[in-house]
């Protein structure tokens, strides 16, 4: 079958590597791409948001199932804009609709599903510019530090941890006064400090089975050990040393089986992949935020630990099959390192000569944000992450060893790196 896949960073080209490798894929289209997944299919100069220019590529290139990589269209409702159209609708999207899709398209909507739903997460209110005054007197309630989430997206940027009062105060209202992450801070969310290790859970859903894929955990802090603002993320690892069978079965009956129930009991379709941001406080899983569709850059450190055929796992998503599918996952540990240009996730250049991305080894090399310079046809940064690096190893110290090693052979004006990918756990 011939696929189009949506979205253009690091977890795209490991969506991509993964679905190659299937013998049920024909040919892939990827819209827009990068100069990573220019060499395992082909690129469309399509935005990911333009869903007539989308369409006109399905019917031109016979596509006959659409993978949807980041969570913009899904919110947008790619979605639902097939299933209208008729000459669609015939035609699965893996990702879900968009109604389903809000439980990352909006903070309070999720908080409020998870009370209504009984599932485990931090005390919060919701506030806007008119309720500002309600919003400073519930973060005089708290205790420090305090988390403030902007209620929409903000490409994994929107949350802001305050240490203090005054600073928790004055950030509130700035967010909400100055909409300093556009539309979507019109809403803020408050939520209690709650204090563990953080985690990613993911499942595949067909709207009523599901299963879970290898757990990941990323680093979103631009600084070593996790200091400095939030950035898409800097490097991750898969498995997590302390999710075993006993806490992913907690993780399973607290928070996965309640939310798919859930949204089946609200009358939400749900066809897709599910990123539960949990946190392990004394042992017990509460949720921080739903994303939905995979991580970035997890994406790029569970997808080759997954040892199942993609394309038929999301056929079993179309078929409402998956019940039948088993999970395969190489026992091995993955490590990715992000290299971001210089001055991410703030302003930075693009435009810098990538060398050094071939002289991998055995580590997998994945482009987040790289094209192809119009003027000479070589390999340029086009994003403030810029590569990920994988490697496999049969401890967490050997793969990051290995990613750590390939990094340094991949070089670019302004490349910053973190060196302490891992720092916190232990093998």
């Amino acid at each position: 079958m011939n696929i189009l896949l949506l979205g253009s960073g690091g977890r795209e080209h490991a969506l991509a590597w993964k679905l190659t490798q299937s013998p049920l894929l024909s040919q892939l289209f990827i819209a827009p791409g990068n100069a990573g997944t220019a060499g395992l299919g082909t690129n469309l100069d399509i935005p990911v948001n333009d869903f007539n220019k989308i369409k006109a590529a399905v019917l031109t290139f016979g596509i006959s199932m659409v993978v949807v990589g980041p969570e913009d269209p899904l919110v947008n409702g790619i979605h639902d804009f097939f299933l209208a159209d008729a000459a669609l609708n015939n035609i699965p999207v893996i990702g879900p609709a968009r109604q389903a899709a809000m439980l990352e398209g909006s903070k309070d909507f999720a908080k409020q599903f998870m009370m209504r739903h009984g599932i485990p997460t931090a005390r919060y209110q919701t506030f806007d510019k008119t309720t500002i005054s309600g919003g400073i007197a519930f973060l005089k309630s708290l205790s420090p530090p305090f988390v403030l989430k902007a209620d929409g997206l903000a490409a994994g940027k929107g949350v802001i941890i305050c240490p203090t009062l005054d600073e928790a105060i004055h950030e509130f209202s700035t967010m909400l006064t100055e909409e300093r992450f556009g539309s979507a801070s019109l809403k803020v969310v408050i939520e209690e400090f709650l204090t563990g290790i953080e985690l990613s859970v993911f499942i595949l859903t067909d709207g009523k089975n599901y299963r879970i894929l290898p757990a990941a955990k990323d680093y979103k802090k631009i600084g070593e050990g996790d200091t400095g603002p939030n950035t898409g993320g800097m490097g991750s690892v898969s498995p997590v040393p302390f999710a075993d069978a006993a806490f992913m079965e907690l993780v399973d009956k607290r928070v996965i089986r309640p939310t798919v129930n859930g949204l089946a009991d609200d009358g939400i379709e749900y066809k897709g992949f599910i990123f539960f941001g949990l946190i392990n406080v004394g042992g017990n899983p509460y949720v921080i935020e739903y994303n939905c569709r995979l991580g970035d850059p997890e994406t790029e450190s569970l997808i080759p630990r997954l040892q199942n055929d993609l394309v038929r796992l999301f056929m079993d998503v179309a078929e409402q099959s998956l019940g039948s599918a088993t999970i395969s996952v190489d026992p091995r540990t993955s490590a990715t390192v992000m290299l971001v240009s210089s001055g991410y996730p703030e302003a930075y250049a693009k435009g810098r000569v990538i060398s050094g991305s071939d002289q991998v080894g055995d580590s997998l090399v994945f482009h987040a944000g790289t094209t192809f310079s119009k003027a000479t046809g070589e390999i340029v940064s086009n994003g403030g992450r810029v590569i990920a690096v994988t490697s496999l190893g049969n401890t967490m110290q050997e793969a990051l060893e290995k990613s750590y090693h390939t990094s340094e052979k991949i070089t670019f004006e302004g490349k910053t790196l973190r060196h302490d990918i891992g720092f916190d756990l232990t093998d």
